[in-house]
């Protein structure tokens, strides 16, 4: 299909919010990019903007069902919502998109969905991974800070800041947060998908994160076969592209150059 610049995309039913970002040349990869439990295509803020002219790729953002300006879901999400995405969803949307090559970049539960499709989806149109604050398993601290935030969402005025990001601001919260606080989610692993992957793979992770340790870094470098690019970002806590985006920006660009790279040089850098 031929993208417009903003727009929606009809998939299984659900309307979901995009944004398209051009390549700097017809031929250069696409970076799809998902964003964490309480993200959307805003709330990327010129990140997504600064990605494109520091690779020169195609830049692809969307707001998963009940996020943005995206369609509701029914709650309570089942506790294996980001499986579903990575199997069900995240395959039809590649492919309405006209996805050829290029990476799929994640934040937190947007890059456990990455890690999913990859290590399920022997995909040859896709070059490498993202992560950026990943989760492959459940820890305390995640479960600590994910039920800290519940309180601050109904006693202070997040509610309201978030609001300017989700139409259904509710649908949005409570979906993610209902989930990570369901007692069953204490068992949630997706680690048996890393072994499957088979492109390179940058973890990125801010040595202040709140809502994971470096036991999510760890796993992946003992559970993957492919080759595992580490970046520990100072500065910055669970969300790296906001709270250090220099360092971060600087690390995917190196990465997606090596990533991208084929017989004809690089076709998602800028000349």
């Amino acid at each position: 299909m031929a993208l417009t610049p903003a727009g929606f995309l009809t998939i299984d039913g659900d309307s979901l919010e995009y944004k398209w970002l051009a390549p700097q040349s017809a031929d250069a990869p696409t970076i799809v990019m998902l964003h964490e439990g309480l993200g959307s295509v805003g709330l990327w803020g010129d990140f997504s903007e600064k990605l494109q002219q520091a690779t020169g790729a195609g830049v692809f953002v969307y707001s998963r069902a009940g996020y943005g300006q995206s369609s509701p879901v029914t709650l309570p999400r089942p506790l294996d919502y980001m499986q579903r995405e990575a199997l069900d969803v995240l395959p039809k949307l590649l492919d309405a998109i006209g996805f050829k090559r290029g990476l799929l970049l994640g934040h937190s539960d947007g890059a456990s969905i990455a890690a999913i499709y990859a290590g399920s989806h022997q995909d040859h149109r896709l070059h490498g991974l993202v992560l950026l604050a990943p989760h492959f398993i459940v820890e305390d601290i995640s479960v600590k800070s994910i039920a800290e935030i519940k309180t601050a969402y109904e006693t202070t005025d997040l509610k309201t800041k978030l609001a300017r990001w989700h139409k259904d601001v509710d649908n949005a919260f409570y979906g993610w947060n209902g989930a990570w606080l369901d007692p069953k989610f204490r068992d949630w692993d997706i680690s048996e998908y890393l072994a499957y992957i088979r492109v390179p793979v940058m973890v990125l992770q801010g040595v202040d994160d709140q809502y994971g340790t470096l036991r999510q870094v760890e796993i992946a470098q003992e559970e993957c076969y492919c080759p595992v690019d580490l970046k520990i970002i100072s500065g910055a806590g669970h969300s790296p592209h906001r709270e250090a985006p220099g360092a971060t920006l600087d690390a995917i660009a190196q990465f997606a150059t090596a990533a991208l790279r084929d017989d004809r040089g690089l076709l998602g850098r800028a000349a």
